[in-house]
């Protein structure tokens, strides 16, 4: 087990409503610049996406006060460790869409969560080559191209997208090849892939499931077992892998 890196970066997002996002933008900067943080949050009346980066106590602190709120009270976060804070400065931004897909219909905070599966269960799908129904099992990379020629998991189907709102055209020209099979939708942290997994539910797409937590729940979860190259992130590292992800930070 390597050391535990002296910063502790996070990736987290929630779907639910939010009404007082000028207000709420406020009290998350600053919180996060009183605990020394750097990174990037987005609000939409969606919900909530964020990237931050600093001391472990003061990102954890920061996390835990964010869940007072009870609204995001179920906020989630993947962690990896860096020795240096991979982001210049705090940015706490209000936006249409957390996660742009422009496509009104699809409103993740006014609905179920889009059925999942965790990772050790998709690794274990993957190994035998079906669902546990014996359904063929296709994983579908809901990343932009360059993205996904960093790594991807063996055998991803890849659209080329060069952006995400591109993604509805591309599933409905695909539709018929996607039926009678589980398709998990996947990318770098779980937002893409759940809004994937709901405009493809919509579309009368059968069998559709999200990979829970995205690649880096995977690699912190499971490693790199059925996944070739490393995962692309926005910001200074540039690319992950399952070393640089784990509790804590740790390489485990």
């Amino acid at each position: 087990m390597r050391p535990v890196k002296p910063v502790l970066n996070i990736s987290a997002y929630l779907f639910v409503p939010l009404d007082d996002l000028a207000a709420l933008r406020e009290r998350i900067r600053a919180r996060a610049l009183a605990a020394g943080l750097k990174g990037t949050v987005l609000l939409a009346g969606e919900g909530i996406n964020l990237f931050l980066a600093g001391t472990p106590a003061a990102v954890r602190d920061t996390l835990d006060w964010l869940r007072e709120d009870p609204r995001l009270a179920a906020l989630q976060a993947k962690e990896s460790g860096s020795d240096e804070v991979p982001f210049r400065k705090l940015l706490v931004k209000v936006k249409r869409e957390i996660i742009r897909m422009d496509h009104p219909l699809v409103q993740p905070a006014s609905r179920p969560r889009a059925p999942a599966v965790s990772p050790r269960t998709l690794a274990r799908w993957l190994a035998r080559g079906s669902d546990d129904d014996g359904r063929p099992v296709v994983m579908l990379d809901t990343r932009n191209a360059f993205e996904v020629q960093a790594g991807r998991f063996r055998g991803a189907l890849d659209w080329g997208l060069s952006k995400f709102t591109e993604f509805p055209d591309a599933a409905l020209r695909h539709r018929q090849a996607l039926q009678g099979k589980t398709v998990v939708s996947y990318c770098t942290g779980g937002i893409r892939c759940e809004k994937a997994a709901m405009f493809m539910a919509d579309a009368g797409i059968d069998g559709v499931l999200q990979l829970d937590g995205g690649i880096l729940k995977y690699f912190e979860d499971v490693g790199d077992a059925h996944f070739e190259g490393e995962c692309f992130v926005f910001d200074e590292r540039a690319l992950l892998g399952p070393p640089d992800v784990g509790p804590s930070g740790r390489a485990d």
